[in-house]
């Protein structure tokens, strides 16, 4: 996978992409990085790239000529007959999520553009982006650190990237249900024992109490979920268990 990202500070992100699993990554050649600064498509000697707002109004908004020229010169080079996504990073988006990394991961060459300033003309979104994501609802000084999380996300499930392979797939959200708890050496930590479950080596009783624990994590901490997901009839059975459980101890509170 190739990811490109238009950015007016491309120091925010050299340093992420150097580190870490998507600095193995890059170095196993398993995806390629890199920040292209806009400012050098503005195609005037001050560089610049922003404008103020017809109608009036707070702050300034970026020029389209600079990140329309950035993208196509960006295709250009790539030669791809394929289009790539090119993703606009803005809290109006489409809040990102893992079915959204599952997605993009599946894409050979990913494009972003980090935004600052009041915003973006609008002819960038109606003619130029294929995706438009935010990561919550809040407003960030910049586009960098979204993308950076987005990239992130999506990098570690392509194949090869991670150690353990099955990593990225008992992950939180993969399954619809948020993952089980992890416990490690040693046995006792402060009087706090492991589960006997955990060291019983019972292979397919350990993968079932792991699966309970998820569907009753899941159930206290993002009950919404559960909508989504494909249960089974012991799933139902399960979760209809744990609801009578926490109506029992709610009810002694």
């Amino acid at each position: 996978m190739r990811v490109d990202v238009l950015t007016l500070f491309p120091e925010m992100l050299d340093g992420v992409f150097r580190t870490s699993i998507l600095g193995k990554a890059q170095e196993k050649g398993i995806i390629s990085l890199h920040t292209v600064n806009f400012r050098d498509y503005s195609g005037n000697k001050h560089g610049t790239v922003d404008d103020t707002p017809y109608g009036g109004g707070g702050g300034m908004v970026l020029k389209p000529e600079p990140i329309f020229a950035a993208v196509e010169d960006l295709l250009e080079k790539a030669g791809h007959q394929v289009k790539p996504r090119v993703i606009l990073m803005c809290p109006q988006g489409e809040t990102f999520s893992q079915k959204k990394a599952e997605e993009l991961a599946k894409e050979e060459h990913l494009i972003f553009i980090c935004g600052h300033y009041e915003g973006y003309d609008e002819r960038i979104r109606e003619h130029l982006i294929t995706d438009e994501l935010s990561i919550g609802d809040y407003v960030l000084t910049g586009g960098e650190l979204p993308a950076a999380v987005v990239i992130d996300a999506v990098s570690r499930l392509l194949p090869g990237v991670l150690g353990n392979e099955t990593s990225a797939v008992t992950d939180s959200f993969s399954t619809g249900l948020l993952e089980y708890p992890h416990y490690t050496r040693p046995v006792e930590f402060r009087g706090w024992k492991v589960p006997d479950m955990l060291l019983s080596g019972h292979h397919a009783n350990i993968e079932a109490w792991r699966r309970e624990q998820a569907l009753k994590r899941t159930l206290e901490r993002r009950p919404d979920l559960l909508d989504e997901v494909e249960l089974t009839d012991r799933d139902r059975k399960t979760l209809e268990k744990l609801r009578r459980l926490k109506d029992t101890v709610d009810g002694l509170e």
